[in-house]
This record gives C-alpha cells, structure tokens and sequence, in this order.
C-alpha cells in the first residue's frame, strides 16, 4: 500500500543515496535535448558492445545502443558518494540544483513507501507516519 506523505527536505536520503543509482532512458532525453553537458558528466553508460562511455560524450544516436545508466560519478569517471547537485539553502532545507529535470529515481523516492531501515528509520516524514 502507497501512503501519501510529504517531504520534510531533511537531506538524508540525498546525503545517503547518491551514488551508482540505476537511470533510464527517459531521463537522458531533457539532458541531450538541452545540452545539459553539467549533468550528462556526473553519469555513467554501458554501451550494448560493453563500453562505458560518460554522459557528456553521448549522442541521441547512442540511445539504441544503451544498455545501463548509472549515476553519480565526477567528472573523471570516478564514483561520487553523494549527489552532486545536492545543497543546502540558509534555511537548513535539502533542495536539489536540478529539481526540475532531476532523474526518476530521485522524483519517485519515497521512504516512507520504502521499508528499508536504512532509509526509513533516518527519515523524520516516516517517523510522522509511525504509529
């Protein structure tokens, strides 16, 4: 069962689960259609004969071809253990710097429908929601 909660903006699941998440397709689209060149470099393709290649060297030609997209990593290819676009505003609150086309897995995040501990006993929104 799906229960409707709100996000509190803590931060801890995007302090805690940032990296060598599993993309899909879909996001990519916006990122080339716009030249998001600051987000393709933090992500990660395998190529159907094998390669990885980095986000800012693929085409939408290179779209059939791709068989996993994970992310975060730098610039230089490197897994990053957090978002790289995850920060704080002077009010304490998580925001994200690229909320508007930020990937699936980050929109659809929800711990409180999640049941996995590490998550959702950190997570201030699920304690609300805890008998």
């Amino acid at each position: 069962m799906t229960v409707k909660q709100d996000c509190l903006q803590c931060g801890k699941c995007c302090e805690r689960w940032g990296w060598g998440q599993k993309g899909v397709i879909s996001d990519l689209l916006p990122w080339l259609e716009s030249d998001r060149k600051d987000i393709l470099q933090h992500v990660s393709v395998r190529l159907s004969d094998g390669r990885w290649i980095s986000g800012s060297t693929l085409s939408r030609n290179d779209l059939p071809e791709v068989n996993r997209i994970r992310y975060w990593q730098d610039p230089d290819g490197r897994n990053i253990r957090e978002c790289p676009f995850f920060m704080r505003s002077d009010d304490g609150k998580a925001r994200c710097r690229i909320h508007d086309v930020k990937p699936r897995v980050c929109r659809e995040f929800t711990p409180w429908n999640w049941e996995n501990n590490e998550f959702y006993g950190a997570c201030p929104a699920c304690r609300e929601k805890t008998p």
